[in-house]
């Protein structure tokens, strides 16, 4: 018999659902298996009949891009009642449905998994009642759930991040964006509400990531005597040379009585103390809504494929599980465990017990809130000496979106920490020739949601003769500590330093070096800054290809850069919807090339009319994505025709994305303690950054010895393996 998974979106929805459901459904029919949509969540479940229908590969195509999603979802009191989970069972049953795949919050999650305790007592009652057969009880004895988490909250314990929270950051940084320009042209404060009535995931990072003044936490009230606190803050950024002032606020912010702290409370104290009459938005909804962001699509996505694998191959006694990510990868949890820690989060709150509350959160939050904090503070909290010693940060290599919050984040640590800080104009030549200058807390004012590189970058790595002329520069301007931020010419100039520290000991300072480039092809760190910009801007470009065709039956090649690296084009096809994808690690082979070409011609004879692959820009040098296109044309024999499109450096501009942001204000800060500890302490070591270090800071060797200089790529590459991933979904010739 063949088997059968149901999937449904309950609760609360949430962008990435979609892509979620379509990950799902091809890979369970890519499994052998037959997949059935529960229309409107445990409802759909109850009602039964037409509410459960079975899909094809073809029901989910182009959902990618569509937020919401697509099989509907809605909130069951009748799911919480006795009878309505026994009339769930039996309509499961009668689909021959025993494995389940549920997306949703920890509601829907708690729900699901006392449905999966109470399955062989409900289906006795069944059987006794004569609402279902013996054999059919026999057949399905128990229940098998794999839970993903859409919430755009990030309030479940046990992944990194919830489907939906970065698409919901995208909205909200770009009103706080929009909101900033008008700000500051009126001198004026806003007040922005956003989403959080437990968690306060989207108030710290978008706080962050929007580089607003103040903010307001539920898992962290603020202290009596807060309204002067926030006034003088504000007074002193204005102080600073900030026209304009943001203060974010979640909906679930109260005090430390337990009164709410709400956007309309704030503006009372403000009119009160300052006279000024601040004005107030509440993003609501729109928060909900929208496309979803390449992040959402491929988490997922990935997710999706795992939570199939996690029912298809339970064991009579495996325990339901949650399935989400942790540090990029796909990760997997118990969900009874999951659960409970969420819901004591709730519980520390209620009991005022705020400390405990964040720390459940995880370090990583605790650290943010400490690193906002500093960011806010428009006065260091350590008194510089005299002559305070001086810190330099420089861009090298190739512009990535990020490398200004990066910037921003390491001059106001550093001023912070009791530094005089410089910065190196127009990367590593700049250094060669002497142009520094000291940088302030206003220089790098609004720098935030800014692309390109204030302060210059140039691909460049210097000659052996020019080294001397870098040390001198770096003498003259008596430069204590060095921090390096940029691609594949900064790890390689900050490698010729550190192997001619001998012959020139004016490298013998701490230096900490951070990756910013769009292709991610840097070891010891998942994501640099600007990759994940960078792999938005081709989703948004493949989105609008796709729109492109919708009138005409038409394949496209789409080329990503990345160089030799295959981060973008792989998480781009799988972000993006496609097909195929080539990358530079593995090739293009003729025998291959026959192979695609025999299923793109019979997509389209099956009726499909679109065509998606997605190629690197190195992928080969023989077959050119202007080659591939040639090819797919001419074997179409004009039943399709193709069109190329190169994406090009669009994917190094535009406005940095909340992730990039949000990791670009994490490296830097980390770095600025970690200098700080040498400079105290007396070392000189060059460290890079390291995500599995406390610190995240690494010895530099122990992060170079990753690098493929050859290739220009880290020797070991964690998206290879969401290849499989992307295999899985790839359409074979007569899948229906």
């Amino acid at each position: 018999m063949t088997v059968r998974i149901g999937v449904m979106t309950s609760g609360g929805d949430a962008q990435g659902m979609n892509a979620a459901v379509r990950a799902i459904v091809r890979t369970g029919i890519h499994e052998g298996a037959e997949v059935f949509a529960i229309r409107e969540g445990w409802q759909g479940a109850i009602q039964g009949g037409e509410h459960i229908v079975r899909l094809g590969w073809s029901d989910v195509s182009g959902i990618l891009s569509k937020g919401g999603t697509v099989i509907g979802t809605a909130r069951s009191a009748e799911f919480r009642t006795r009878e309505g989970q026994v009339t769930a069972v039996a309509n499961l049953i009668e689909k021959g449905i025993d494995r389940l795949i549920v997306i949703g919050g920890d509601g829907s999650l708690t729900g699901s998994r006392h449905l999966c305790l109470g399955w062989p007592e409900y289906v006795a009652e069944l059987v006794e009642a004569g609402r279902i057969t013996p054999e059919q009880a026999a057949r399905h004895p128990r229940l098998h759930i794999a839970g993903l988490v859409g919430s755009i909250d990030n309030d479940m314990v046990g992944t990194d991040m919830t489907i939906g929270t970065d698409s919901a950051l995208h909205r909200i940084t770009e009103a706080i964006d929009a909101i900033s320009s008008t700000a500051e042209s009126h001198r004026r404060t806003f007040i922005v509400e956003v989403m959080g009535r437990h968690c306060g995931y989207l108030a710290l990072m978008s706080a962050i990531a929007g580089g607003a003044d103040y903010t307001f936490l539920p898992e962290s009230p603020p202290r009596p005597g807060w309204e002067d606190r926030m006034v003088d803050v504000l007074a002193r950024g204005r102080a600073a040379g900030r026209r304009d002032s943001i203060l974010i606020v979640a909906e679930g912010a109260a005090d430390r009585d337990g009164t709410p702290i709400t956007a309309s409370r704030i503006q009372d104290v403000l009119r009160e103390r300052t006279g000024e009459e601040a004005r107030i938005t509440i993003l609501g909804h729109v928060q909900r809504g929208g496309t979803p962001s390449a992040y959402d699509r491929w988490m997922a996505t990935a997710c999706g494929v795992e939570a199939v694998r996690q029912v298809l191959d339970a064991e009579p006694d495996s325990e339901p599980v949650l399935v989400g990510v942790h540090r990029d990868a796909v990760h997997t949890t118990g969900l009874l465990s999951a659960v409970e820690a969420t819901h004591r989060i709730g519980d520390f709150i209620a009991s005022a017990d705020y400390d405990a509350a964040v720390a459940a959160r995880g370090h990583g939050f605790l650290t943010m809130i400490d690193i906002y904090r500093m960011l806010h503070e428009a006065r260091p909290s350590v008194s510089p000496p005299e002559t305070p010693r001086r810190i330099a940060v420089m861009h090298a290599g190739a512009l990535a979106p990020g490398m200004n919050q990066l910037a921003r984040v390491a001059v106001r640590a550093g001023l912070d920490l009791g530094y005089e800080m410089m910065a190196v104009i127009g990367g590593v030549p700049g250094l060669i020739n002497g142009d520094l200058r000291q940088v302030g807390w206003s220089d790098v004012e609004g720098m935030a949601h800014t692309g390109g590189a204030a302060f210059g970058t140039r691909r460049y790595v210097p000659q052996e003769s020019e080294l001397y002329q870098m040390a001198r520069s770096l003498e003259d301007h008596g430069v204590d500590a060095l921090l390096v931020m940029g691609g594949f010419h900064a790890y390689a100039t900050v490698d010729l330093m550190e192997r001619e520290r001998r012959r020139y000991p004016a490298f013998n300072i701490p230096l900490a070096l951070l990756p910013a480039s769009i292709d991610n092809n840097l070891p010891g760190w998942p994501m640099a800054v600007g990759a994940d910009t960078a792999l938005n801007t081709i989703v948004s470009s493949i989105d609008m290809v796709r729109m492109s065709a919708s009138a005409s039956k038409r394949a496209f090649v789409v080329e990503t850069m990345g160089r030799t690296c295959g981060f973008l084009p792989l998480l781009g096809g799988i972000a993006g919807g496609a097909e195929k994808a080539y990358l530079p690690e593995s090739g293009i082979t003729l025998e291959q090339l026959s192979a695609d070409i025999e299923a793109l011609v019979d997509a389209f004879e099956t009726g499909r009319s679109f065509y998606l692959a997605v190629m690197g820009e190195e992928t080969s040098e023989h077959y050119t994505a202007d080659v591939l296109a040639r090819l797919f044309e001419a074997e179409g024999r004009g039943l399709y025709s193709v069109r190329r499109a190169l994406i090009g450096h669009v994917q190094q501009g535009g406005t940095p994305s909340p992730f990039d942001r949000i990791n670009a204000t994490r490296l830097a800060y980390q770095a600025l303690v970690n200098l700080d500890r040498q400079l105290q302490s007396g070392t000189d070591d060059y460290v890079a950054a390291h995500s599995g270090t406390p610190g995240l800071m690494a010895p530099l060797r122990d992060v170079t010895d990753h690098m493929d200089w050859e290739r220009q790529r880290p020797r070991e590459q964690w998206w290879l393996r969401l290849r499989a991933v992307f295999d899985q979904l790839s359409r074979k010739p007569g899948q229906e």
